[in-house]
């Protein structure tokens, strides 16, 4: 039997083996997908097992997206620009690093506002942690004319706009809600409004209401940003696309099918959440 899993420290959550479980059992493919505890100092030698126990690869979560990549023998070109590697393939005996989460949002947005284009105008983006950097670039590269990038440290802000480059410009935190004025997009990138932290506190007044907001959080579904910005008129997508549509190009990258995102694997995923 096939092995692919999900290594993370802790790992317990996570709701990879129910997203590609749901995938296997769909496309048939004899296939088993686990969760591996792994701590930091142990990462190293998981990996190399991959090679030499002959799995198909692993998904990384928490602590070891940016470890990975001087434990990889390639990295594609997102995974090399956002810093951060959250799948690996077993490549003829060699591990290959990819980030999949700029493509997991765009998908995630294309899906929930059809029509959506990232070159409409500015985007705001709210955080400069691991997922903001995978989301402006994303956003970079499917040309966004401007992404407005707020952070609660403004040198860290400065320091994701100066790597990724391209037309970002840090915001500082006290200037968050003014920099929505005229934007297109406003996503928020940080855990605030996620099940036990603070709500994200932020006045929409200057969004245009034709702009689309997206909350990466996906616990709750609708967040209190969602819920506000959806009772003034705005387009709202919820967090929970974008891990599912993350993980289609890794299943397609070891066992050479695109999975599809359907209401099916959302309700099953769902579920899987509400148990953990």
């Amino acid at each position: 039997m096939m092995k692919v899993g999900v290594m993370g420290w802790p790992v317990a959550h996570s709701l990879s083996p129910a997203l590609h479980g749901y995938w296997l059992k769909q496309h048939g493919i004899d296939a088993d997908y686990v969760k591996c505890a792994v701590p930091p100092d142990k990462l190293a030698e998981a990996l190399k097992t991959l090679v030499a126990e002959d799995w198909r690869g692993c998904n990384l979560t928490m602590p070891h997206k940016e470890a990975a990549i001087e434990l990889v023998d390639r990295l594609d070109p997102a995974a090399r620009r956002i810093g951060a590697v959250n799948t690996v393939v077993v490549e003829s005996g060699r591990l290959a690093g990819y980030n999949t989460d700029g493509f997991g949002f765009l998908e995630n947005l294309r899906a929930g506002a059809p029509g959506f284009d990232a070159k409409a105008g500015p985007a705001v983006v709210l955080g400069a942690g691991g997922a903001a950097r995978a989301i402006v670039d994303a956003l970079s590269e499917a040309g966004a004319p401007e992404v407005r990038l707020a952070n609660r440290s403004l040198g860290r802000a400065r320091n994701l706009a100066r790597s990724l480059g391209g037309a970002v410009e840090p915001v500082s935190w006290e200037r968050h809600a003014a920099a929505l004025d005229g934007a297109a997009l406003l996503v928020n990138a940080t855990s605030l409004g996620m099940k036990g932290n603070p709500p994200l506190e932020i006045d929409l007044a200057r969004l245009p209401k034709t702009a689309l907001v997206n909350d990466i959080v996906y616990a709750p579904l609708e967040t209190p940003l969602l819920k506000a910005a959806k009772a003034r008129g705005n387009r709202v997508v919820d967090g929970l696309g974008m891990l599912l549509h993350q993980g289609r190009p890794g299943f397609k990258l070891w066992f050479g099918v695109m999975p599809d995102v359907t209401p099916a694997l959302r309700a099953a995923v769902l579920a899987a959440m509400a148990q953990t």
